[in-house]
């Protein structure tokens, strides 16, 4: 018997019993559905990430105040308040080290903004002259604020171009006042439309000088964290080298071990990230791979029961010459026939889904990506035909092995 008459002989067999083979399938195609979910939210989410880190700016260089192991969250991740970070610290970085093009320190809180009779909350940022330059910001209509203003507690504010369109729509903010917090300031400028990264809205966002926004808002005289832009890509490990010495001079430390401060490399930073996304869209993979171990017991639960209702069948064929390999092939076609369709299915059901997915995130105003690897095919092709070869060896070797005389009996 050849391949192509033991495929025709298990299709048959399959249509005959429509239903079943539906049920059979079933399991696996919710397993194969899942990982190739899995696998192009995953990319979608790490295409997200590394969109929203490279669109903050290159060569840059964050300082976190508290300490910890390069491969350790900071405690700021943590949420835990550590006033160790200065203004002072920046500026002698700033003053000290000539490859520092630009650098912010930044305080950071949500609070009500309110103009005439509305008010409505939105991030306040309190931030250097240099702010623009560090995170790729450009102003829309007006100005900046300037190095005296952010040393003298200056009462202006720019504000994020969705604020503009919320409380000015069809006016010119500059020159208005806003409150927070009983405080007045007067719009100098808004900004253009720059989305979101890490979860923070740059277009709703309110833009202070740091003094201001340190003394006037939050009554603090430290800062959460600064961002520094080094000028070239090889000078930012040697420049590493120097913030942490400044720092370290300027905090008394002398064991790097003590370091109340982390100084990280954004590319460092977006290599963890993406390692991270990685581990962990294997690890749901896996996860989803239960489906497909539970839907291959079903197919050989249902193989088994197909043996003993083809008894007859399997008896006749044998009396009529058919040899054990024959058999065997042509029960382990049907079960690899199962699988393979509803890896199929279930590589077009995840396409669909991921698809819709990306619709809606875009829709929320994520820059998100759809992606279905050629990768992600291939293994759910795969590890289909493989749970076919798998789960319906045992059934089609009990047919195989099955004596003709007591069959027909």
């Amino acid at each position: 018997m050849y391949i192509s008459d033991a495929i025709k002989i298990a299709e048959k067999a399959l249509l005959t019993n429509k239903k079943r083979a539906v049920l059979t399938i079933l399991g696996i195609v919710i397993g194969i559905t899942a990982v190739i979910v899995i696998m192009a939210v995953g990319a979608g989410a790490q295409s997200l990430i590394v969109n929203q880190i490279n669109s903050l700016g290159s060569n840059l260089v964050g300082i976190l105040p508290g300490g910890g192991d390069e491969k350790s969250p900071p405690a700021f991740a943590f949420g835990i308040v550590i006033t160790t970070l200065k203004n002072e610290d920046i500026d002698a970085i700033r003053r000290e080290l000539p490859e520092v093009v630009a650098a912010s320190g930044i305080v950071t809180t949500d609070e009500v903004v309110s103009y005439e009779e509305e008010a409505n909350s939105y991030t306040i940022i309190g931030g250097s002259a240099e702010f623009p330059t560090v995170n790729d910001l450009e102003i829309d209509e007006g100005r900046w604020f300037s190095g005296e203003e952010e040393r003298g507690l200056g009462r202006v504010a720019i504000i994020g171009s969705q604020i503009k369109e919320e409380i000015f729509p069809d006016e010119d903010p500059i020159g208005h006042k806003i409150k927070i917090k009983k405080e007045s300031f007067t719009i100098i400028g808004y900004t253009k439309p720059k989305g979101s990264a890490m979860g923070q809205s740059f277009d709703k966002t309110v833009y202070l000088p740091v003094s201001s926004g340190q003394k006037l808002i939050m009554g603090i005289d430290y800062l959460n964290y600064a961002r520094i832009k080094i000028d070239t890509a090889e000078n930012i490990e040697p420049t590493i080298l120097e913030m942490e010495r400044i720092l370290r001079q300027r905090h008394n430390i002398d064991n790097p071990e003590d370091d109340d401060f982390s100084v990280r490399n954004q590319a460092a930073a977006l290599d963890t990230l993406t390692s991270i996304t990685d581990y962990l869209r294997f690890f749901l993979a896996a996860i989803a791979a239960i489906a497909l171990l539970v839907g291959g017991i079903g197919i050989m639960n249902i193989m088994l029961v197909s043996v003993t209702e083809r008894t007859r069948e399997i008896g006749l064929r044998k009396a009529v010459g058919a040899a054990e390999e024959q058999i065997l092939l042509q029960f382990l076609l049907e079960a690899v026939f199962l699988t393979f369709i509803a890896g199929i299915i279930g590589i077009i059901l995840g396409g669909l889904i991921s698809l819709f997915i990306s619709f809606v995130m875009n829709y929320l105003g994520y820059s998100w990506s759809f992606v279905i690897s050629f990768s992600s095919i291939i293994i759910g092709v795969g590890v289909a035909g493989v749970i076919g070869l798998v789960f319906g060896y045992y059934p089609a070797l009990r047919a195989a092995k099955l004596d003709p005389i007591d069959s027909l009996r």
